[in-house]
């Protein structure tokens, strides 16, 4: 098995959105904010070949949608989904399936591109998308809340398409026979986070928006975004439970600093992240 980091850019969200209720005298040591309170923050992927499948774990936000949007994010910086992929050694006709964790944009907004002619298609041509029915059908009637989040035209196109298929919603769900699925619903219905074991009896976890980044290890640091709070504080202490071994490695999305970490407590039994000395990618 091989295993890339995909990095598809960087983009800024608030602060205090991110960091919800935690004051930000303590949250802009972690992300300093610019003078808008906006924090940057990374959109990174995960690639995997594993035989004859090359996976791909996430999209970024990609470039469909107009100034107006994008001027709320500020995407910037060097890299970009195909681009990188290119980089790693592939081509984005070689990816045989990509695995959406949930249809928020700045998570699917790459599976699908304009192309010359302006008409939308699928980035990765030879490619299954795949999602489970539960999120699909919440985000496609999604509420108030959430609305900003869910763009229909970064995933309904692709079940019209028939490029589209659901995962069963069941916990520890194999994907593969080497990575299998669990389901948290605080961030939005059905999170869809991978559990992938690598050779080596080593495991990495993609956490996506269960724990955006290392700075969100701490029980009260519980996005603004996430549509149930306390379940999230449910799912994060369900999950501490299982990340809580020696061979587990955290694959942090939005973290632009610190891409895997490893979980464990401190002197004060509080929850901490290390960053480990290992190299999973090649």
């Amino acid at each position: 098995m091989k295993l890339k980091v995909i990095e598809t850019g960087l983009f800024k969200l608030d602060g205090g959105a991110m960091f919800g209720v935690v004051p930000k005298q303590m949250w802009k040591k972690l992300n300093p904010p610019d003078d808008n309170n906006m924090c940057t923050w990374t959109m990174r992927c995960l690639l995997i070949e594993d035989g004859d499948r090359i996976i791909l774990f996430d999209t970024g936000m990609g470039n469909k949608q107009g100034e107006k949007f994008q001027s709320h994010f500020e995407p910037h910086g060097t890299h970009s989904l195909e681009q990188s992929i290119i980089d790693a050694g592939y081509s984005a006709e070689a990816i045989t399936d990509v695995f959406l964790t949930h249809f928020h944009f700045d998570h699917v907004g790459g599976a699908l591109k304009h192309n010359t002619k302006g008409q939308i298609v699928p980035t990765f041509p030879n490619a299954v998308y795949w999602s489970n029915e539960c999120h699909y059908n919440w985000a496609i009637e999604s509420n108030d809340r959430e609305k900003a989040s869910f763009l229909v035209e970064n995933f309904k196109p692709l079940k019209d398409m028939g490029i589209m298929k659901f995962i069963d919603l069941e916990e520890d769900v194999a994907f593969t026979d080497k990575i299998k699925i669990n389901f948290y619903n605080g961030h939005t219905e059905a999170l869809m986070v991978p559990t992938i074991q690598i050779d080596g009896g080593k495991k990495l976890v993609f956490a996506t928006d269960l724990l955006p980044s290392a700075h969100h290890v701490g029980m009260p640091y519980v996005m603004a975004y996430d549509i149930r709070p306390l379940v999230t504080l449910e799912d994060k202490e369900r999950f501490y439970e299982k990340a809580l071994d020696p061979d587990l490695y955290i694959f942090f999305e939005h973290d632009k600093d610190q891409v895997i970490g490893q979980l464990s407590k401190n002197e004060r039994g509080r929850f901490i992240i290390e960053n480990p000395d290992v190299n999973l990618f090649v």
